[in-house]
């Protein structure tokens, strides 16, 4: 049976922005029930901040330029970049964990999901790594066994 390490792929950036929209959502909770929110940066205007939403944007689209890309991509130089990207995310992921740990009080849900989330991404690792040692599609027999795949 072949192993369509592209759909496997996409499956694990879905489920990764899936849990990093909903690591935001439980940041924002405590405004629903009247309750401050831990700050990062205090500001006063939209302004102030637009370095970090710029930041979380492309935190957000690049993941989804990924899975687009990796739709329709199936060259041997995007998957080296690819797989650069999700060890580039998995270190991120990991320095998000431990600068959670210093933000106080410790919110233990949170921490869960990160190393949630960073363990999510070690899988992404692998997969990608896996993809990207494939020997180069070549046309022909390998679209045929894709699509028949499917059947």
């Amino acid at each position: 049976m072949k192993v369509n390490y592209q759909e496997k792929i996409i499956a694990l950036w879905i489920t990764f922005l899936l849990g990093t929209l909903f690591h935001t959502q439980l940041g924002l909770m405590p405004l629903f029930h009247g309750l401050p929110v831990a700050e990062s940066q205090k500001a006063t205007t939209i302004n102030e901040i637009s370095g970090i939403m710029w930041l979380m944007l492309g935190f957000f689209v690049i993941p989804m330029l990924a899975i687009i890309a990796t739709t329709f991509f199936d060259a041997k130089r995007y998957r080296v970049i690819h797989f650069g990207l999700t060890v580039f995310y998995s270190i991120m992921n990991l320095l998000h964990v431990i600068l959670d740990l210093f933000v106080q009080p410790i919110l233990w849900y949170q921490i869960t999901l990160m190393v949630f989330l960073f363990l999510l991404g070690l899988l992404l690792n692998i997969v990608a790594f896996r993809w990207m040692k494939l020997p180069p599609y070549k046309g022909g027999k390998g679209q045929e066994m894709l699509a028949n795949s499917h059947s």
